[in-house]
């Protein structure tokens, strides 16, 4: 939990930063997702091997740092519902990029990024203690562009 909340409190202080909860009916926390701006000096690209387009970098953009389901909310359509609250934050932002471990759920956690239509554009090892993750992105609603 340390480390979460270590993660929360840097992340929650960066630029930009914006999160979304969900709720049952009955007020029990089921999931979120937050966020923030980056820029093209950010250490979230710095970390990407190859580097990143500079078509991604060059303007500010989205990038996703948690989306969290609990258990029995998964595969209900609650993260897609959370994702696109969240980027409805961010209106002028043209990408949202990511990072997901591609071992997660056996590959389905990136299966299911890629269905929403994110596309891989390098790797990222962001700590000696992480696994490496797969870097992504994708436009954000309202931009459309292509993979470059």
């Amino acid at each position: 939990m340390t480390a979460f909340t270590d993660r929360l409190d840097r992340h929650g202080s960066e630029a930009g930063w914006a999160a979304v909860l969900a709720y049952t009916e009955d007020g029990t926390p089921v999931g979120y997702a937050y966020g923030n701006v980056i820029e093209g000096d950010d250490r979230w690209w710095k970390r990407i091997s190859p580097t990143p387009a500079v078509e991604y970098t060059a303007q500010p953009v989205v990038a996703l740092k948690e989306l969290g389901v609990s258990v029995p909310w998964r595969k209900t359509g609650t993260s897609r519902q959370l994702h696109d609250a969240l980027l409805a934050a961010y209106p002028t932002e043209p990408y949202v990029s990511l990072m997901v471990n591609p071992a997660a759920g056996e590959g389905k956690v990136q299966q299911l990024y890629e269905s929403w239509g994110y596309w891989g554009i390098g790797v990222s090892h962001p700590s000696p203690h992480s696994p490496i993750l797969t870097a992504m992105i994708r436009p954000t609603p309202g931009h459309a562009v292509e993979p470059y």
